[in-house]
């Protein structure tokens, strides 16, 4: 194999094609006259990573481009690296990260596809020559191309695409015809609504889907666009997953601010409500709303912590017995501590010989001895802004204080943790505002969120419950824990029955026990024990009785509930 710099070197000078480096300044100048932007190049070399097939894509520390190319057809390879430029350009210009656990993997690719036909169109809006270069580099799948026995999905999302680009198409499908009509309709009301590629592209997944989407075997040909990215600065991940490479979850804005706007609203998802009067559910009866919560001074909770120094020192005593001592190796990772060099010999063995090397060669180091996670829900309707009796502080302020003290303790404990909070307006605006995923640490962006908690309206419990639970469910941990924090029963105002959504919050609690959710309730309400047991079961509940000692308790509990 190659070894020194020097002998790279001299392969890529023999290399047919147009050398990045030897355009890279008539592309830099291409952006900054069409664009009025510096951009950061990051070219890639494909001759030497033959084990993952890099692709272009944009994220934080610039644009990823080949390091080479070669002519395609009539295009000039210049003109092919105009091409990807001008669409990333678009996407940085014009898209806005969507949250990807809202969506399925097939939604995933549905909705880039639409994405991707709004911001060309934006672009060709200024630009008309672009549409002329991006047809000659976009492929024409034939309908029926596709085999049977094999996946069809990106075939027919190619066609579409081709369709959306080019309205001299020649495609006769009804179902293409119909989104090609709708896209051009709500690109003509407003091409700048980044709801127009979700709501697209989920309706259409919803019209077309074919079980054959699922089969094993993809069809590949003429579906795709080299020109385009990988999309993964589309999206954005409150949670990490197995392989990083599943879905895009490097967003390149979360370093130029561009976050979700400032209402923070998301997309929405709609659950089912369970109506004890009539023994079944209503489907698709509540809509949740969740967003991520705008920051505030991370100094206020700093300075809760600081008050209750004392109390955090106890903490860390109990958080040291409760740690893990031994150590567990777990092998086979894409990315880890370090090397195994046992599957990595084995690697390059298979590699020398022709066969498919295993990638994952590395191995991490793992605390041995607890496997959880918790997610913690707060109730943040209205009646958390009163000062309870004994007590200085509002509920909401000891809330705070409970839930700094506890993810301090968490986050030395190494547990997997997250927190949410959730309101409602009637059944139509379940909020749901996230303040720290699975794979945030406890630190300055988390504390920001915290400090700028805010309360108001109701507690429609049973929805937060079931879309908490989308988070929980597929967590890899053995036990999965969700803790709600609440002062009172499940109430709205659109709702005079209480029994109505006591039962439908009892049904969720079954719900998420049938995933493999457990859910325990911790609450502020004296008289809780009249309902709290009918709702989460006799030996799932606390009543905390004095609010003022909840920077105490909620700790505790949390630690003799996990140990």
């Amino acid at each position: 194999g190659l070894q020194s710099a020097d002998a790279k070197a001299m392969l890529i000078k023999e290399r047919n094609g147009t050398l990045f480096m030897d355009v890279e300044r008539q592309l830099g100048l291409f952006a900054r006259a069409f664009w009025d932007e510096d951009v950061e190049f990051r070219p890639y070399s494909e001759a030497f990573d033959t084990m993952r097939k890099p692709r272009p894509h944009l994220d934080r520390h610039g644009l990823h481009l080949p390091d080479v190319y070669e002519d395609m057809g009539a295009v000039r390879a210049i003109d092919r690296y105009r091409a990807m430029l001008a669409h990333m350009m678009a996407h940085q210009r014009w898209s806005e990260p969507y949250l990807a656990d809202n969506f399925s993997t097939f939604q995933h690719i549905c909705i880039e596809v639409f994405e991707d036909a709004r911001v060309e169109h934006l672009a060709m809006a200024q630009y008309p020559g672009l549409r002329r270069l991006w047809l000659s580099l976009h492929p024409q799948p034939v309908p029926g191309a596709c085999l049977e026995g094999w996946s069809c999905i990106r075939h027919k999302l190619a066609m579409l695409s081709y369709a959306l680009l080019n309205p001299a198409h020649n495609y006769t499908d009804e179902s293409l015809l119909t989104y090609a009509e709708k896209f051009r309709a709500r690109i003509k009301e407003n091409p700048h609504d980044p709801s127009l590629s979700t709501e697209l592209g989920v309706h259409w997944l919803k019209d077309n889907y074919e079980h054959d989407f699922r089969l094993p075997k993809v069809w590949f040909e003429d579906t795709q666009v080299s020109y385009r990215d990988d999309n993964r600065y589309l999206w954005i991940f409150l949670e990490d997953v197995e392989d990083e490479d599943d879905f895009h979850s490097d967003h390149g804005a979360a370093e130029r601010g561009k976050t979700p706007d400032e209402e923070g609203v998301l997309p929405p998802r709609h659950y089912p409500e369970w109506d004890y009067s009539v023994q079944n559910h209503r489907p698709d009866w509540v809509t949740v709303y969740e967003a991520i919560q705008p920051q505030g001074d991370a100094g206020y909770i700093d300075g809760m912590l600081e008050k209750h120094k004392r109390l955090s020192r106890q903490l860390k005593q109990i958080v040291d017995l409760l740690k893990p001592q031994q150590r567990r190796r777990v092998r086979y990772r894409e990315e880890g501590d370090d090397l195994d060099i046992d599957v990595a010999i084995r690697a390059a063995i298979d590699f020398r010989i022709g066969s498919t090397p295993d990638t994952r060669i590395h191995q991490s180091h793992v605390r041995d001895g607890r496997d959880i996670a918790v997610l913690l829900l707060l109730d943040l309707s209205q009646s958390i802004n009163d000062v309870p009796p004994g007590a200085q502080n509002t509920i909401l302020q000891l809330s705070q204080e409970a839930v700094s003290l506890l993810a301090t303790a968490v986050e030395a404990l190494g547990d997997p943790f997250a927190i949410a909070g959730f309101s409602s307006n009637t059944r139509h605006e379940v909020r749901y505002s996230h303040f720290k995923g699975f794979s945030e640490s406890w630190d300055t962006p988390v504390k920001a969120r915290l400090a700028a908690m805010e309360a108001g309206h109701s507690t429609r419990m049973g929805a937060a419950l079931r879309h908490a639970s989308h988070y929980l469910q597929h967590r890899r941990e053995e036990k999965k824990l969700l803790l709600v924090l609440t002062d009172g029963e499940p109430h709205d105002i659109d709702v005079q029955d209480p029994k109505y959504l006591q039962d439908d919050t009892h049904m969720a609690v079954n719900e998420l026990d049938a995933k493999g959710i457990t859910t325990y309730c911790i609450s502020l309400d004296t008289e809780a024990k009249d309902y709290v047991a009918d709702i989460f079961g006799r030996n799932n509940f606390a009543v905390i009785d004095k609010v003022e000692r909840l920077p105490e308790k909620l700790p505790r509990l949390f630690m003799s509930l996990t140990k």
